[in-house]
């Protein structure tokens, strides 16, 4: 039991009262905090809002060491009050001042607590002080360090772009002004403000990239590729003469079809020869009437070939007749024929030999080369590379090297004793001038190679064949031939209709993903839904 209290106390002379000696045990062992404040309340103390901190549930004692003096009405003293230990943690965070003395409110000047129905404090401030948002009413956090799940989830989500960090603790004439309103940026902030956000080397690979397109773009959208092409390609080495008759043929007039296949033939030889760096020379197979009357005006091409040689000394001529369409643009002549001539051309006509020349020379007389049916074997002694249809040679597309060798050979195929001796017999006029002067002449085979027909001089289904489709000598789609040539289509065919199935064609096969995407999907869908074709 207690003692009582001393007279001093109660004739109204101050007494210093311990607690500890005061208070029953019961109320130390209490669990409730607002039990031990009534029984004060009921002895007639008054305690402090520090008092009922320091009796919270999280102090082991904590009335143990708490020593005030009181005056006898029950009126604390505010000199000489101390804690006897170090100050404890609080709940919301922080710490407990060291003393009873120092405001712990929360407030500019000390609250006053509100009194219960018997006079007496209610201990809100002790509810308040457990409360989530501790003592100035902001929500305290505390890090809690709970596995490594746990450490690794919050390193995540700090790392995360925050678009709107306000607390709802600020004033309401301030909330909603520092928001971020997607719709009220224009679309560069945006930009800006994505790329601020990146790394440094996310935006040195973005800027690889850019340049990376950028230089691509140029390459193939400008002169660029072509002079590329024709320098370090190769393309300087090549010259396309294309035959035209601009003014009409010596004999009659173009028509309005006749127009159409030579702006065709024109067109197709420019994209291609452009595409590659290639010269082109059109030549005009009626200026020189001084030939017409002897009906020798398709012998202008050897004159043309001589004038090409001097106005490009370096180049090969590669001869073409006007009703020649190249069908694949993508096909340049070094990696078709040229880088390696000797896997495609063959050297002994009787691979294929339609005019049943003999091959080779037996005569004594001649060297071993002569009468060897490759000549040397070395692809750097061909000059001359063309090919044979079911009549025999063919020079609606030929090549010639210059050489000493094909300025001679020229100069004897152009020369018009042949001509006047056999021009009666020879119904292919130049073409047969040069059969004639391979199966006599010896130094002519040792220089002179055939190409598969099917190489560079196609011809369409049923042209020189009257038994069907010739897989030596026709056009094939499936193997994507280079040139297909409509020779002679004047005589009982259509050449218009021919150049323009083939212009058609070639379009189809050599279509780019979004020409494709147009015409097989959006093009097809259109049709079905309105009935309409139409070619976007």
């Amino acid at each position: 039991p207690s003692p009582p209290l001393r007279p001093s106390a109660i004739e109204g002379q101050p007494a210093h009262i311990t607690g500890g000696a005061l208070l029953p045990q019961a109320a130390l062992l209490s669990p409730s905090t607002g039990l031990t404040v009534a029984l004060l309340n009921s002895w007639g103390f008054k305690a402090t809002d520090t008092a009922n901190r320091l009796l919270s549930p999280r102090s082991q004692d904590p009335l143990a060491d708490f020593s005030c003096s009181f005056n006898a009405a029950g009126t604390p003293n505010t000199a000489g009050m101390s804690l006897s230990r170090s100050p404890s943690p609080i709940p919301g965070g922080g710490w407990a001042s060291p003393g009873l003395t120092i405001n712990t409110s929360g407030r500019t000047t000390p609250s006053k607590g509100f009194s219960a129905s018997n006079g007496a404090s209610t201990p809100w401030d002790t509810a308040k002080m457990r409360s989530p948002s501790g003592m100035n009413g902001y929500p305290s956090f505390s890090t809690q360090n709970q596995g490594f799940f746990t450490r690794h989830m919050r390193r995540i989500s700090s790392s995360l772009p925050r678009f709107n960090n306000q607390t709802p603790y600020a004033e309401k004439e301030k909330l909603g002004r520092t928001q971020w309103g997607a719709q009220k940026v224009p679309l560069t902030g945006r930009i800006r403000s994505v790329f601020a956000r990146m790394g440094r080397k996310m935006k040195v690979r973005l800027l690889l990239l850019f340049i990376l397109l950028l230089s691509i773009t140029i390459f193939y959208t400008t002169p660029l590729v072509h002079h590329w092409r024709r320098k370090m390609g190769g393309g300087e080495k090549y010259v396309i003469i294309l035959a035209a008759n601009i003014g009409g043929g010596v004999m009659e007039w173009k028509g309005a079809r006749e127009w159409a296949i030579e702006r065709d033939s024109v067109r197709n030889k420019k994209k291609y020869a452009y595409r590659w760096g290639y010269d082109l020379e059109i030549v005009d197979m009626s200026t020189k009437k001084r030939y017409a009357h002897e009906w020798r005006e398709s012998w202008e091409k050897v004159d043309f070939v001589r004038h090409a040689f001097r106005k490009y000394p370096k180049a090969e001529v590669w001869w073409l007749d006007l009703n020649t369409y190249v069908m694949e643009l993508s096909y340049p002549l070094q990696n078709h024929i040229f880088n390696d001539i000797s896997k495609h051309v063959y050297r002994d006509i009787n691979e294929y030999n339609p005019l049943n020349i003999s091959h080779p020379f037996t005569d004594p007389y001649l060297d071993e080369e002569s009468r060897s049916p490759v000549g040397d074997g070395k692809s750097d002694s061909v000059n001359l590379i063309l090919s044979q249809d079911c009549s025999g040679f063919n020079l609606g597309s030929f090549f010639v090297r210059r050489s000493a060798w094909a300025d001679r050979m020229l100069d004897i195929w152009w020369d018009p004793v042949a001509y006047e001796q056999k021009h009666m017999e020879w119904e292919h006029k130049e073409q047969d001038a040069l059969e004639q002067m391979y199966t006599t002449q010896p130094w002519i085979r040792k220089h002179t190679a055939f190409l598969p027909q099917r190489m560079i001089n196609s011809f369409p289904p049923g042209a020189c064949s009257e038994n069907g489709n010739d897989t030596r000598i026709h056009y094939d789609q499936k193997d994507r031939d280079f040139v297909v040539n409509m020779a002679g289509c004047e005589w009982g065919r259509d050449c218009w209709g021919e150049m323009y199935n083939y212009r058609e064609l070639s379009y189809y096969l050599n279509r780019n993903p979004w020409e494709r995407f147009k015409e097989d999907l959006v093009a097809v869908i259109w049709y079905k839904l309105t009935g309409q074709k139409v070619k976007l």
